[in-house]
């Protein structure tokens, strides 16, 4: 069988998404090094009541690590410190028979800094990891947030900071 790049009959693959670990430095005395940000989706958008992790679309001309520190910023106001390319997480929207591949990062942040909510949500928490893995709804979050909590588990990625942290 020869595969036709015009067959529209077949699924597509898409890479137009980004999620987003935002982490901060755990209070001190505490026994995890990171806290995770959650946010809670407002009424009246998708999934509403969902907790999950930033993410969005990337837009036209712009690349992965842009559209990241970008939906980070429009989602909560703050500014990551240090990013780092984690993964690629796939999931499919049935809706536009699509894989979609959501390019995964960690933003570490200011824990101190003020959360301001974009429109989407209308709640926000830091949590230690294992209150986020139980609040999470979305799977690709969790197993994001376990990539990112064993790469960044020394307070940086180590010995692939290099590969890893984003310019």
């Amino acid at each position: 069988m020869v595969f036709d790049e015009r067959d529209s009959s077949r699924t597509r693959i898409d890479v137009r998404v980004v999620d987003v670990v935002v982490l901060a430095p755990a209070p001190e005395g505490s026994a995890d090094r990171w806290q995770v940000l959650a946010m809670r989706r407002a009424p009246g958008t998708r999934c509403t009541g969902a907790w999950e992790i930033v993410h969005g679309r990337i837009e036209a001309g712009e690349g992965p690590k842009d559209a990241a520190r970008r939906e980070v910023f429009e989602e909560t106001g703050l500014t990551p410190s240090r990013l780092y390319s984690i993964t690629v997480n796939p999931f499919y929207l049935h809706a536009y028979d699509s894989v979609q591949l959501a390019v995964v990062f960690a933003a570490v942040v200011d824990g101190d800094a003020p959360v301001v909510l974009g429109v989407e949500h209308d709640a926000w928490e830091w949590l230690t990891p294992a209150g986020a893995m139980d609040r999470l709804a979305w799977p690709r979050e969790h197993q994001a947030l376990q990539y990112v909590l064993h790469l960044l588990r020394t307070g940086d990625a180590g010995p692939v900071e290099d590969v890893l942290l984003v310019p």
